[in-house]
């Protein structure tokens, strides 16, 4: 049996996306004869908590700690929902951005290189030096953002040589929240070194998407594999009819993911159509910019708006699996084309039609397509939403929520674990 030492900021009780995709491989590696070790800072700050992935970890596995200085934590003294919303992501637009709002981005861009868990670096190469100098492992893994973590696998690889698999769940300095961190000439250009240090030094990369892969072999001529994330519930094959048509999205929304023609289409039929009228619900869980929510008022779509706020992983199946739509909304722009939510392979599984709304040439695209899941439209396409919303409403009346979606069993977590596994015994 082989071993992997995996290198992971995310881990449970850590909510959001970010936490699932290693906590599921560790889950199946044994299964495969690959034995999983995994380290994770003692005393992390977790922008999102959700106690339900505890029961997740698969028992016997050997969770390495040690602590990490966590600057969110002093950042949190002054304003702590500033702190929690730029160490989650969401990032208002510059106008909207106040004082320190604006001073927190500029230290976090141009001190914190490349994130604010550098100092997590030093202290681990050296613990995890004599881990691994004591023990047999035939590989470490290292997984980001946070993209510090890589700088650990690179100073391991340097130093003892050690097999070497650099695992981006998002892209570097292609990211797209990285041109609001306000970065100065010398702090992008040690980003850009730092990557193609990581790039050029890992035995493998691996990339959650397709776009991501493309970028990274033009940096290096390392091989680079896309392992996408997936779901690990069954797929959904109850279809109990629900009283309201429920337009539903699971997961934060950012400022700059605000589709204004979505909330204008709706409000169309809804003003055309009293049926669709007292019929619509607009679920929303997650973390919502207060841009989105305005904008839900604007168009008058306050009194069919439930906000449930963050909810448990077993609550947003549950809400999965009992939408008449689901939506799928990316930041308009190049950068995000390489941007594969995580929720999108859930939503596979729950069968029902996804409305997805993104960038040209979306990777998203690609899955969507590819499994006739749904729909995919561009920001600006306001008659293509209201035409789908309103078919998608025709097949609710006729009791017809099912997606004609297949070939979905490519992306359980156990099959593309496998895909892992099969890397780890070749690298």
């Amino acid at each position: 049996m082989k071993k992997v030492l995996i290198i992971t900021y995310y881990w449970p009780p850590a909510g959001g996306p970010g936490v699932q995709r290693w906590l599921k491989f560790v889950k199946y590696l044994k299964s495969f004869d690959i034995e999983p070790v995994v380290y994770v800072p003692e005393n992390p700050s977790y922008p999102i908590i959700d106690k339900s992935f505890e029961k997740q970890i698969p028992e016997g596995v050997k969770v390495i700690k040690k602590k990490i200085f966590e600057p969110y934590s002093i950042a949190g003294i002054f304003s702590k929902k500033d702190t929690e919303t730029i160490s989650s992501g969401i990032i208002q637009k510059e106008e909207h951005q106040s004082f320190l709002q604006k001073t927190l981005l500029y230290i976090r861009g141009n001190y914190f290189i490349p994130d604010a868990r550098k100092f997590w670096v030093k202290p681990s190469v050296e613990f995890l030096r004599k881990e691994i100098e004591n023990s047999e492992y035939d590989a470490i893994i290292t997984t980001g953002p946070p993209h510090s973590l890589h700088l650990i696998g690179l100073k391991l690889k340097k130093t003892l040589g050690v097999k070497w698999i650099a695992d981006f769940r998002d892209p570097w300095t292609q990211i797209g929240y990285h041109e609001k961190l306000k970065l100065n000439r010398k702090s992008r250009k040690k980003h850009e070194k730092m990557e193609g240090e990581v790039l050029t030094s890992a035995d493998h990369i691996i990339t959650t998407s397709f776009t991501t892969r493309k970028e990274f072999r033009n940096k290096t001529e390392k091989p680079v594999t896309v392992i996408t994330n997936g779901f690990d519930i069954d797929i959904n094959s109850e279809f109990n009819e629900q009283e309201k048509f429920q337009i539903s999205h699971i997961g934060s929304l950012l400022s700059g993911r605000n589709p204004g023609n979505l909330w204008k289409a709706i409000k169309k039929l809804a003003e055309e159509n009293e049926n669709f009228r007292n019929k619509l619900e607009i679920r929303l869980a997650g973390k919502l910019s207060e841009e989105v929510l305005q904008s839900i008022y604007e168009h008058g779509l306050q009194p069919y708006l439930v906000n449930e706020g963050y909810v448990s992983h077993s609550r947003a199946i549950e809400m999965q699996q009992s939408a008449s739509v689901l939506l799928l909304i990316e930041i308009d722009s190049e950068e995000t084309r390489g941007i594969i939510p995580g929720k999108l392979f859930e939503y596979l599984a729950a069968k029902r039609s996804i409305l997805a709304i993104g960038p040209e040439n979306w990777d998203a695209e690609k899955i969507i397509s590819e499994t006739g899941a749904g729909s995919v439209h561009a920001y600006e396409d306001l008659e293509g939403i209201k035409e789908r919303i309103w078919k998608l409403f025709q097949n609710f009346q006729k009791g017809n929520l099912i997606s004609n979606s297949h070939d979905l069993e490519q992306y359980h977590r156990r099959s593309l674990t496998g895909k892992l596994a099969k890397l780890i015994r070749e690298i």
